[in-house]
């Protein structure tokens, strides 16, 4: 059953290929949300729960060949029912904004338009655990893959297996980003995620404001 209905917070959600800048435009936002006396709850996928933080080391460690693209959509899928029933859910049920580094898109980006895993399989699956929810707002950072497999190496942490992907994946990763945006123009916003990092934030204060009618 979704969820749609029932939820009083709103929803939010960044998407975007590797290195885009979505921790941190994330990280300002929800600091800009608290600081206007919004109750604003930042999170991440795979994760945001303890189980699904669990699904997400085998998400992301070991080598890129590691999962074919079906077992990582069904992982993804796992991992975000524990999500939504332990976290989103809640929070939002409790009046709170819930942010999240990504969600559903990059399911039907990663494991759909770059996996090769058909779209309505996808979407099949997202109905089972999700029904029809979906994110109130979503915001693409968009940015050409060389600088942002460049940003991603440079980050501390380690490479993640999908970093470590061939440069054909990532460039099917980004047109299915932007797929997504024209596909969904009610729900989506395209931000050029190359500009300077205070410019990409008016840019996402100004998608919320317009779209959620907020004044942060």
């Amino acid at each position: 059953m979704g969820r749609k209905a029932l939820r009083r917070g709103r929803f939010i959600t960044f998407e975007g290929g590797e290195g885009a800048g979505k921790s941190t435009q994330l990280r300002r936002l929800v600091e800009k949300l608290q600081a206007g006396g919004i109750s604003a709850l930042a999170t991440r996928e795979p994760g945001g729960a303890p189980g699904a933080e669990e699904i997400r080391k085998l998400l992301v460690e070991g080598a890129p060949e590691r999962w074919d693209a079906v077992s990582e959509a069904l992982l993804m899928v796992a991992a975000r029912r524990a999500h939504l029933t332990t976290t989103i859910w809640p929070a939002l049920a409790r009046g709170d904004w819930v942010v999240s580094d990504r969600f559903a898109d990059s399911t039907m980006a990663y494991q759909g338009s770059a996996g090769g895993v058909k779209r309505e399989d996808l979407e099949a699956l997202h109905r089972l655990i999700a029904g029809d929810f979906a994110p109130d707002l979503t915001l693409i950072l968009d940015l050409p893959v060389e600088e942002g497999l460049s940003r991603a190496q440079r980050r501390s942490g380690g490479e993640t297996r999908f970093e470590r992907k061939d440069r054909a994946f990532h460039e099917q990763l980004r047109q299915g980003f932007l797929e997504i945006a024209r596909r969904e123009t009610q729900r989506c916003v395209v931000i050029d995620a190359a500009l300077d990092v205070d410019i990409v934030h008016e840019a996402v204060l100004a998608a919320v404001r317009e779209r959620l009618k907020v004044k942060v």
